[in-house]
């Protein structure tokens, strides 16, 4: 739950920095709603996983850098082509959006994984490995 409040807290400051470059219209929405839809859904899906297999983690970050490529790209050429909405405010909004979640993404992985070492302090033993052997 905690990651879907870091990124309403991200989406708020990013829309008070897009708004103030950018006149306030639904542009401004559209431009947040894919990136906060899909950052929420990558938190969960990625602590989730992290709980229950926590070598599962990279493999489902690099589908989902996939998965966001092509979402993102087709979202906003939906968006530009088929919605008509306007560039410049969609682009400023999507962009410190975007920018903002995925700083925010990358802090909750940080605590994600900080937590795990201090629960598990083999982890972080130099010699893990050979510790486990």
């Amino acid at each position: 739950m905690r990651p879907v409040l870091w990124a309403a807290g991200a989406s708020v400051c990013s829309c008070l920095a897009a708004t103030a470059l950018v006149q306030p219209g639904p542009d401004l929405f559209l431009g947040m709603l894919a990136p906060v839809v899909v950052s929420v859904i990558t938190s969960l899906m990625v602590e989730r996983t992290y709980r229950r297999n926590p070598t599962q983690v990279t493999p489902l970050m690099m589908a989902a850098f996939v998965g966001k490529m092509v979402i993102f790209g087709a979202y906003v050429a939906i968006a530009l082509k088929v919605l008509s909405v306007r560039p410049v405010p969609f682009v400023v909004s999507f962009t410190s959006c975007f920018i903002a979640l995925h700083l925010t993404e990358a802090l909750c992985l940080r605590r994600l994984f900080a937590e795990g070492m201090r629960e598990d302090p083999e982890r972080t033993a130099p010699d893990a490995q050979l510790i486990r052997q």
